[in-house]
């Protein structure tokens, strides 16, 4: 490959399954070494990785439960082991457990709260100090347009990815001056199982709110990423929207 990233290694949380995948087919066709990070989803991870090795890529999936610091440990030691380095991590695990505040009990709130803000923490704590050695380190936080503009029935959700954007934009701070960039891209609604999982109805509700009309594809957040790890050198603490409109 001779593309600007050829030789990097990167850790995908959640990269296995959606926008995850996407995201880690898309730096994997741009000669990145891809480490597919998954909790549950063994299959569609070693899916993913024998497909990249078909097209003369480098790929491994490691299973790792980033909401505990151990195991995010673990995902960043196994990635140098086999890899030797780490130039970036993109933090895009996550989950659902929606319910309005009234049914909104402890274990769904933690749940959330815990995968998708807490497992950020683990997981660049842990990898912090080889993206510091890295020539240019990039980390990259999947957030969403429901940490900035809300969501119903989706207090847990929405408090976790705004969440992200404050960490996003503290970390870069701290970092600036050592070239290692922070940034936050916020998905709107993409076509993914998740979404497509909406009763039809629904769905053409929220199509009939975005000025572009249409739901976004998980490899339009996928070149976001992509930018933002090769181009966005002068690029860091801001939010990447890419959401049709929906959200300005």
């Amino acid at each position: 490959m001779t593309t600007a990233l050829a030789g990097k290694v990167a850790i995908i949380t959640g990269g296995s399954k959606g926008i995850g995948s996407a995201i880690t087919r898309e730096l994997a066709s741009n000669g990145v070494k891809v480490v597919v990070n998954y909790n549950q989803s063994k299959e569609s991870a070693e899916a993913i990785v024998n497909e990249i090795k078909a097209n003369g890529g480098e790929a491994l999936a490691v299973q790792a439960d980033v909401s505990y610091c151990d195991q995010a440990e673990r995902l960043v030691e196994e990635t140098k082991k086999q890899f030797g380095q780490l130039d970036i991590l993109v933090n895009n695990a996550g989950i659902t457990r929606d319910r309005s505040f009234k049914k909104l009990g402890e274990e769904d709130w933690k749940k959330v709260i815990d995968v998708n803000l807490n497992s950020v923490y683990n997981t660049t704590t842990a990898a912090l100090s080889h993206l510091l050695e890295a020539e240019a380190g990039r980390v990259v936080n999947i957030s969403s347009i429901i940490g900035q503009a809300g969501g119903f029935g989706q207090t847990n959700y929405a408090a976790a990815k705004a969440g992200l954007i404050g960490f996003t934009k503290s970390l870069a701070l701290e970092l600036a001056r050592t070239g290692v960039t922070v940034n936050a891209i916020c998905p709107g609604f993409i076509e993914t199982e998740m979404v497509m999982a909406i009763p039809e109805n629904v769905r053409e509700q929220i199509v009939a709110k975005i000025p572009a009309r249409r739901f976004g594809h998980a490899e339009e957040i996928a070149r976001g990423v992509l930018f933002l790890c090769q181009d966005g050198s002068y690029i860091t603490g801001q939010q990447l929207n890419i959401n049709g409109g929906l959200y300005m």
